[in-house]
């Protein structure tokens, strides 16, 4: 394909695929952190916690340093045996299957249903059919699509207090008419650069049991008694007790004071970003072989990502497709590789690629576009536009080879719901 531009026509400026956004009061925020003399775990976590809670409606939020360090102590906090079996998906980011493994716990990887590409009621009950009974249960909500959390605890036979949800993806998430934080157990939300409310890295636990909450706040700083907050105030004893095993994965004031201005302007960004995956819509649909992003019968979608799916009659695979848009300036990327195809979890767990017909059909056709709220309607147009460009290409040549060798050009259209349910 040709990917240089035209005589005469001006290079555009890139589309990158994500991109933080920075909001002038995390700044002013950061400065009067800078000039209090204290930048580690103190009075903005405390603040930040309550701010976070109440936004979610949860009764507890314990700030950490990672959204894989959440799942991790979320996890212990239930006490399970070691060697426990936990249910995850097989379409999620490594860092949350390597939680699992480090609180001492077993994987258990559930397929998904292409459609929405996480597990669902019924490839979870499938994977307890043929694994056994489980313990525990880390449910995905994945882009941001709300998951049925409840009905895929009651598939794997499993209380809602055995359930942890991953809401990386998913602050602003609502299942039905509940918020994702207020759901199972406990839910870890993510603030890695590229999330819905960016931070540059940090976590942050929700519960409604104070047990849990208790445990991960001890948990998240060397399982001491008490922080260097209050150790080293005026008047303060310097004696604390190391009761349990724990690790360093504490927050820091630095970051607790961008999360707190940051989430001011969350319900914007979640508006900006709702009307871009309208505008996707609109014009996605619109191109033979390309299937926009799944949208939910019920509840509200987070919109973290915004995943297509790249059919055969599309004309070029997903990869030539991502190449193609990265040649014109624009970022893709794809979520996720499935676990059981990374070596380190195929050696461990001895998954066979048989077991998740689901995550072989769909990962080869997935792909993330640009979505994020420094985003403007004229660059999804240009996104789609390009996608639309690159499909016409396609045709054309397959429509050249076919007149040269004497056949006639195949139909357009995507899968047939036969083949959707391989």
């Amino acid at each position: 394909m040709n990917t240089q531009p035209k005589p005469g026509e001006m290079e555009l400026p890139p589309v990158p695929f994500a991109r933080s956004q920075v909001a002038p009061d995390a700044l002013e925020n950061v400065v009067r952190v800078l000039q209090s003399g204290w930048l580690t775990t103190g009075p903005e976590v405390l603040a930040f916690e309550r701010d976070f809670a109440e936004w979610v409606g949860a009764a507890n939020a314990v700030a950490v340093s990672s959204c894989t360090a959440a799942i991790e102590l979320s996890l212990r906090a239930m006490r399970l045996p070691r060697g426990a079996k936990v249910l995850t998906s097989t379409m999620t980011f490594c860092g949350a299957v390597h939680a699992i493994v480090h609180a001492g716990l077993t994987p258990v990887f559930v397929d998904v249903n292409p459609a929405t590409q996480m597990p669902d009621a019924a490839t979870t009950a499938a994977v307890v059919r043929r694994a056994g009974s489980v313990d525990a249960m880390v449910a995905l909500h994945f882009a941001g699509y709300p998951a049925p959390v409840a009905e895929m605890a009651d598939a794997a036979g499993l209380p809602l207090a055995r359930v942890i949800e991953d809401g990386a993806h998913a602050l602003g998430t609502v299942v039905e008419d509940r918020p994702v934080g207020t759901i199972s157990s406990a839910t870890c939300f993510s603030f890695y650069a590229t999330k819905n409310l960016p931070i540059g890295e940090g976590g942050m636990v929700t519960t409604d049991d104070p047990e849990i909450a208790d445990y991960v706040r001890r948990t998240r700083l060397h399982g001491m008694s008490r922080d260097a907050w209050k150790r080293y105030g005026p008047g303060a004893s310097w004696r604390y007790e190391v009761g349990m095993a724990g690790l360093k994965a504490n927050m820091t004031d630095m970051q607790a004071a961008i999360g707190r201005a940051q989430l001011r302007h969350f319900p914007g960004w979640q508006a900006h970003r709702a009307q871009l995956a309208d505008r996707y819509d609109a014009q996605l649909q619109e191109i033979p072989g390309i299937r926009p992003a799944a949208r939910p019968a019920s509840g509200r979608h987070a919109w973290h990502i915004y995943v297509i799916r790249v059919e055969p009659s599309f004309g070029i695979d997903r990869d030539t497709l991502s190449q193609e848009l990265a040649a014109r300036g624009i970022g893709s990327s794809v979520h996720f590789i499935p676990n059981h195809q990374h070596p380190y979890f195929a050696e461990l767990l001895g998954s066979d690629p048989a077991e998740f017909p689901g995550a072989e059909h769909v990962f080869p056709q997935i792909l993330s576009l640009p979505l994020h709220p420094g985003l403007s309607e004229g660059e999804v147009d240009r996104v789609c536009s390009e996608i639309a460009g690159l499909h016409t290409d396609a045709r054309a040549r397959l429509v050249r080879i076919e007149r040269r060798e004497g056949r006639k050009s195949r139909p357009q259209g995507g899968l047939s719901a036969a083949s959707e349910n391989r």
